[in-house]
């Protein structure tokens, strides 16, 4: 009698858990096999810069990107200044911090003319490894100010509204292999006044051109780097930068040779350009991400 209750207990209780739990089991895997049946492309780019550009790359949710760039004067000053590490340093700091994974916000204050910058990046969509979204797009929008000191003006000081400026990139990447990436950054830049006192060769107001950026995987862990910026709308000379990328115990070192001693978006384009060859000069940037919070 006993053996006979047991039995109808398993056959109750028992069979239709375990039916439960394979169940539960099967569908969980049924949904992972959903969510990761398309992933997304990873690593298009080391870092969210790279040179002087922002990429497509994301940051993770509630995490913070931390960037120092620095330029130096043109390697043609020779061995007597160190081929332009005595001269013309021109250091940014920048910080940018992401709401998810499609949104974040920076900031950055670079020396050249005590410039700040607020700039925010969207990822409308990113590259699918099927090939269903054949490239990442993303947008990169900024306002900055000029803070120097122009009291030695025989005319008023130059106010806020003239001081300002803006920016903004249409970021546009694809991974084509493992080894090789490129991105298009159609690139605006637009200054309310100006001056001839500004650290910039332009005078007009609005500059457009278009950057070129690769990626050639070299290692596992480093990628030769290029950056070519042609104006569109300007007489300037454009921006040209070869490099390399690093990845080493968490941070992202980048060297490299560009033509620009500028290094915020605006300036990048108005900023003026040696000539490949005679003024390229040397140039690195220090990449680190950190995580604010539990995701």
């Amino acid at each position: 009698m006993d053996q006979l209750f047991v039995n109808r207990m398993v056959k109750r209780l028992v069979l239709p858990l375990l039916l439960l739990l394979f169940y539960g089991n099967a569908l969980a895997q049924l949904e992972r096999k959903l969510v990761t049946a398309d992933p997304e492309v990873e690593l298009i780019f080391h870092a969210p810069r790279q040179i002087n550009l922002l990429t497509v790359e994301p940051l993770e949710e509630k995490t913070l990107h931390f960037a120092i760039m620095h330029t130096f004067g043109p390697l043609k000053e020779g061995v007597r200044n160190l081929y332009g590490l005595d001269n013309g340093a021109n250091i940014q700091f920048s910080f940018e911090y992401a709401f998810d994974d499609r949104f974040s916000l920076g900031a950055s204050r670079s020396g050249r003319d005590k410039f700040y910058n607020l700039y925010g990046r969207y990822h409308l969509f990113r590259q699918k490894k099927s090939g269903a979204v054949p490239f990442s797009l993303s947008l990169m929008a900024a306002a900055g100010v000029n803070t120097a000191d122009y009291a030695f003006l025989q005319e008023e000081a130059p106010d806020f509204s003239e001081r300002s400026s803006f920016a903004f990139q249409l970021l546009l990447a694809r991974k084509f292999s493992d080894k090789i990436s490129v991105q298009l950054s159609p690139s605006l830049a637009y200054f309310n006044a100006p001056m001839a006192a500004y650290l910039m060769e332009g005078e007009q107001n609005l500059y457009l051109a278009l950057g070129i950026s690769g990626k050639y995987k070299l290692t596992g862990k480093s990628s030769l780097t290029l950056q070519w910026m042609p104006n569109l709308n300007s007489d300037l000379r454009s921006n040209v930068g070869i490099g390399i990328d690093i990845e080493a115990g968490g941070h992202v070192f980048q060297m490299y040779f560009v033509t620009s001693q500028a290094l915020n978006e605006q300036y990048l384009l108005a900023g003026g350009n040696g000539v490949p060859g005679e003024g390229f000069r040397l140039g690195f940037n220090v990449n680190r991400i950190f995580a604010t919070g539990s995701r």
